[in-house]
C-alpha cells in the first residue's frame, strides 16, 4: 500500500512539473520577445562584429512606444486629466463643459 501511494504521489508531482514547464516555455517574457525581434534585424541587415553589438545595445535599451508616450504625456489618460483640470478651473458645467472636453481631447 505504501509503495502504491508513493508511486501515485511521484506520478502526480511529475505531471504537475511537466505542466508547469510547458507553461514557462509557451509564454516568453517581454525581454525574450524583445531579444527575438532585435536579433531578426541584424540578420536581415547582415551586421557583424562591433556594428552588431552597437545595434543590439541600442535596440534592447530602447523603450517601447507605449512607455515613451506615457513619458511624454500624450496618452489618453493624461489628456483626460489635463482637460478635466482645465474645465474645473474654468467652472464649466453642462453643455459648455461637454463642448470644451470634446475640443480639448481632440486638440492635444
Amino acid at each position: 500500500m505504501k509503495k502504491l501511494l508513493t508511486l501515485l504521489a511521484l506520478g502526480m508531482s511529475l505531471t504537475l512539473g511537466a505542466a508547469h514547464a510547458a507553461d514557462a516555455v509557451a509564454a516568453p517574457s517581454g525581454q525574450q520577445s524583445k531579444m527575438k525581434s532585435c536579433n531578426a534585424d541584424p540578420k536581415a541587415k547582415e551586421l557583424k562584429g562591433d556594428e552588431r553589438k552597437a545595434f543590439m545595445k541600442e535596440c534592447l535599451s530602447a523603450k517601447p512606444a507605449a512607455a515613451e508616450a506615457a513619458a511624454t504625456g500624450t496618452t489618453q489618460q493624461n489628456k483626460m486629466k489635463t482637460c478635466n483640470a482645465d474645465a474645473k478651473t474654468k467652472a464649466l458645467k453642462g453643455d459648455e463643459r461637454k463642448a470644451f472636453m470634446k475640443e480639448c481631447l481632440s486638440n492635444k
